[in-house]
């Protein structure tokens, strides 16, 4: 009897079964985006070619990338791209891979710009610049300022920049928080590290082993990056200016927002899941 052929369908089927096994919230999702990445298509053509052979290389080179996957990998790192607000970005170990909760920041700093044509943005904590270069291209004659502390984010974030067609307007500076940078800005927007320390242990897996562990935890009380930069950005917006911040423990952060003198809180923004994910500030 014949040996059965390794077709696209079987291939995910078989993997999909597999990575579910190894505690993947997404197995078929997994597969799919590992056979496209490997196959070099988009991963709708898949969907066109269940019962096309894959080829041994391919094969070969599939079954490592669903291997390491199953170890706890995140598919970003595997294939290096995640799509963030519909935009192919590059991401590597150095950076938190961009998540779909991050896109109602961006929302909100484009809400806010809409009577601002010019605006002048600051990004904080920049990583791979998903949100500086999702800015930039929905606000196409806004400037921003893209800080960083790690230069290995930095260099991912630049090759993001440059994918865009953005670099005239997106600037890349190697800074903690707001450090050096005099302003003014219109709005200061932040992803933090909001994790506590003693949440760290609970994070998954994929999380908690691969992810910069300094773009993840703050501290003791999970707020404690979000109230310097509140500190920082109160003396760097221009008098209505926004800072705009996405948050673990919104009470929390609302109050440390609270406790800098010329910043009034604003209302908490949930996110699509309905937690409160988005605090914010105005300075009087």
């Amino acid at each position: 009897m014949a040996e059965e052929v390794w077709t696209v369908g079987r291939l995910l089927g078989w993997t999909t079964d597999w990575l579910a096994t190894r505690g993947s919230e997404s197995p078929r999702l997994d597969a799919e985006v590992l056979l496209a990445h490997v196959r070099d298509c988009p991963r709708i053509a898949l969907y066109t070619a269940f019962d096309e052979p894959v080829a041994d290389a391919h094969r070969a080179r599939f079954r490592e990338l669903v291997k390491r996957r199953g170890a706890g990998e995140p598919v970003a790192y595997l294939v290096g791209m995640r799509e963030f607000f519909s935009l192919p970005l590059a991401v590597s170990p150095a950076v938190l891979v961009p998540r779909p909760e991050t896109e109602g920041l961006v929302v909100r700093v484009i809400d806010l710009c809409r009577t601002l044509p010019e605006a002048r943005i600051a990004d904080v904590g920049t990583g791979s610049g998903a949100i500086a270069v999702a800015l930039a291209r929905h606000l196409p004659r806004a400037t921003i300022t893209a800080t960083d502390t790690s230069a290995a984010a930095l260099d991912v974030a630049r090759a993001n920049v440059a994918r865009h067609g953005v670099a005239e307007r997106v600037a890349l500076l190697e800074r903690d928080l707001l450090a050096d940078l005099p302003g003014p800005f219109d709005v200061i927007v932040s992803n933090p590290p909001y994790v506590r320390d003693d949440e760290f242990a609970a994070l998954p897996p994929d999380v908690r082993l691969h992810e910069p562990r300094t773009a993840l935890v703050a501290g003791p009380t999970g707020v404690e990056v979000i109230a310097r930069l509140a500190a920082q950005a109160v003396e760097r917006l221009v008098e209505g200016g926004w800072l705009v911040v996405e948050v673990g423990p919104a009470e929390a952060a609302n109050e440390a927002l609270a406790a800098i003198p010329g910043l009034v809180v604003g209302p908490t923004i949930a996110d699509l899941a309905g937690r409160p994910r988005i605090v914010q500030a105005r300075r009087m």
